[in-house]
């Protein structure tokens, strides 16, 4: 909902554009807290259009890659965040680049909004040593500055986020670390750990829980006995926000960063949606319906969200954002030629980097008593 509209520019002569907008958005469900993020929440054109352009970047990039898999040009494991592009984006605007994020396979999205480029991400997905991680990684473990991944093991990088903040306290930064998890890995052990030495240690760590309500083929009500996971962490404050909704997103997050540089760690849980199958083997339509799966399309699409709120305050004109989108899907698809045309990683390139920082080693092959010769990172 609009609350108010600021001042207006004219472009060109031609079209008379808001340098800034207000709107009023839901306010979050808390869990021991005594303050809440902002409801209304002020945005300028500039962010806007920039907002609208990664998540615009992000929905192509990632039908680009469900397109190549289905042409076998993308080989084993490949999970896309279509629907959920706001939580990356909106996370990412409440935070720095200076700030570490860390979190599971569906990693995509945030590879792109921590600066890697479409073209070093389906790379990485289609094995080419042009990849981020040099066509090693693939789907699952991208990375780069400030980005650990990216992590296959379900859960796992939740303690490891801990790790990370651990880390920013000892050296007396001021910043946080961004550890996400699914609902689907909510109910391991080791998440409630990190819970319990995070809140003990009081580390500068934000746990995001992106609840897209189904863990693989399971709903969150059948998993869960609670699915109210903002307050899993008991001991811990925590808000759940409207993962649909990048303004709800970045001013959550926003607040979340302040008060774990300041108190220690918080919960946020993020409802939102998926709109494809868990993994692209998953077809996403034996456990919901096709008429669910629309009815978020049509009624908490992040994109609409933000391109009607833009129109209505004129921030932007639909025609611009169409402009922004075939720019963008240009550019992918771009990246995608490009990307079939880069050399795949040899075969004895496998072996090399497996450890870090130390001498040159021999390691062992698929056979026995076979060796390679593996060149370490970091020298």
């Amino acid at each position: 909902m609009l609350a108010r509209q600021a001042r207006s520019f004219c472009l060109l002569g031609r079209r008379c554009f808001s340098e800034k907008a207000t709107f009023n958005v839901a306010a979050c469900d808390l869990h021991k807290l005594d303050s809440a993020p902002a409801t209304a929440v002020e945005v300028s054109r500039d962010d806007a259009l920039f907002y609208y352009k990664q998540m615009s970047t992000i929905r192509i990039l990632e039908t680009a890659a469900h397109d190549m898999y289905q042409e076998k040009k993308i080989r084993g494991f490949c999970h896309l965040c279509l629907g959920q592009e706001a939580g990356a984006v909106g996370m990412e605007a409440g935070i720095t680049l200076d700030d570490p994020v860390i979190t599971a396979y569906r990693a995509h999205g945030w590879t792109y909004t921590r600066g890697v480029t479409p073209l070093a991400i389906l790379a990485e997905l289609t094995g080419r040593v042009s990849g981020c991680a040099d066509g090693k990684g693939g789907s699952m473990h991208m990375y780069n500055y400030n980005f650990f991944g990216g992590n296959g093991i379900v859960g796992a990088q939740v303690p490891l986020g801990a790790g990370i903040a651990l880390k920013i306290k000892y050296m007396k930064e001021r910043k946080v670390c961004v550890a996400l998890y699914g609902d689907g890995a909510s109910n391991q052990g080791q998440v409630f750990e990190a819970f319990n030495m995070a809140h003990l240690w009081k580390l500068p760590v934000i746990f995001v829980c992106e609840n897209n309500h189904y863990g693989m083929g399971t709903s969150a009500k059948r998993s869960s006995a609670s699915t109210e996971y903002y307050k899993r962490g008991d001991y811990m404050p925590g808000l759940r926000v409207d993962g649909q909704d990048i303004l709800s997103v970045r001013e959550a997050t926003r607040f979340a960063k302040e008060y774990a540089m300041d108190q220690g760690p918080i919960l946020i849980e993020l409802d939102t949606y998926r709109y494809k199958g868990h993994s692209m083997s998953d077809p996403g339509t034996s456990y919901r319906t096709r008429d669910e799966v629309q009815q978020m399309r049509k009624n908490r699409d992040p994109l609409m969200l933000l391109t009607d709120r833009m129109v209505e305050t004129d921030l932007a004109s639909q025609e611009e954002l169409k402009k922004i989108d075939t720019d963008a899907k240009a550019k992918v698809y771009a990246a995608r030629d490009q990307a079939l045309k880069d050399a795949e990683l040899p075969l004895e390139d496998l072996y090399h980097q497996v450890l870090y920082r130390t001498p040159d080693v021999m390691v062992r092959g698929t056979e026995p008593f076979e060796y390679h010769a593996s060149r370490t990172a970091g020298l």
